[in-house]
């Protein structure tokens, strides 16, 4: 019986992994807060509780990204075997076959779902889930492509609700640069502690193509790209509150970051991804708290 218990629960934690649950759950925090606090200028929070069409959209999202989870992993399941024992060795309690069924029922689920809502919304969400497929299937294995859909299909999502607010300003532009930017040094970052094993299953990335020199040269050159546009939100849009904080404080993390780079460890490239991913949640909390102090 405790053996039987074991065995269900590591189907559990094995479909989770397997499913990217816990991305999705930070994604779908950081939607709400962007929905509400960014993009709705307008809709008192009563009014947006009940905004049953926003709810929809996102579960949709959630769904999709889900499934997007589900079809990467069982495209990368061997290369997942050396970056990710661990992983890969909890998801092997579940067959792959029951991985794709549960693959099937959320994409039918979403959008069917989002087929109630508006045809708008149906053709959205067909376009997502057809890139994250045609991602895992393809995309990822083609230099710069692939670091570039994974971090537009990241922010796909984002664009849907901005549109569905209508909310275009000079300000909402420029995060959205910079978040772009730092995702995509993030991924650059995460190819070069798997560039090896990335040759060996195929997949062409920016480290494994040019040299470490050139690689160093790529990410530092972005990341003071980013400062460039952090300088520019703090300079230009009038930013305020904790959002200015944060992106003053964004200045230093990526002189720290560009630091660490110089110095090619693994062990620094591990801490420099670290840091980014952390300021992105940062950046997730710190608008979190400026909409709430805007509302107060």
């Amino acid at each position: 019986m405790q053996k039987s218990l074991f065995y269900r629960f590591s189907q559990f934690v094995g479909f989770l992994l397997g499913a990217r649950f816990f991305v999705a759950a930070l994604l779908t925090f950081a939607l709400y807060v962007s929905t509400f606090f960014l993009f709705n200028q307008e809709e008192s929070f009563r009014k947006f509780v009940f905004d049953f069409r926003v709810h929809g959209i996102i579960f949709c999202t959630v769904l999709s990204i889900l499934a997007g989870g589900i079809i990467n992993q069982f495209y990368d399941f061997e290369k997942d075997h050396i970056v990710k024992p661990f992983r890969t060795r909890v998801q092997s309690f579940i067959k792959q076959k029951y991985f794709l069924y549960a693959y099937l029922a959320l994409t039918v689920i979403s959008l069917g779902v989002a087929s109630f809502i508006s045809y708008r919304v149906l053709i959205f969400f067909v376009v997502y889930q057809f890139f994250m497929w045609f991602y895992s299937h393809k995309m990822s294995r083609i230099l710069i492509l692939n670091n570039l859909t994974f971090v537009s299909l990241t922010l796909y999502p984002f664009f849907g609700m901005m549109v569905y607010y209508q909310t275009f300003s000079r300000k909402i532009f420029l995060m959205a640069i910079f978040l772009f930017l730092i995702l995509l040094c993030i991924d650059i970052v995460k190819d070069t502690l798997t560039k090896s094993v990335d040759k060996s299953f195929g997949y062409t990335t920016i480290p494994n193509y040019f040299k470490s020199k050139n690689t160093k040269i790529i990410l530092i050159s972005l990341l003071m790209l980013t400062m460039a546009v952090s300088m520019k939100l703090i300079i230009k849009t009038g930013i305020s509150g904790f959002m200015s904080y944060y992106f003053i404080g964004g200045l230093f993390m990526m002189i720290i970051c560009i630091y660490l780079l110089l110095n090619s460890s693994r062990r620094a490239k591990f801490f420099t991804l670290n840091i980014l991913r952390f300021w992105v949640f940062i950046g997730i909390i710190a608008m979190l708290l400026n909409g709430i102090e805007g509302k107060l």
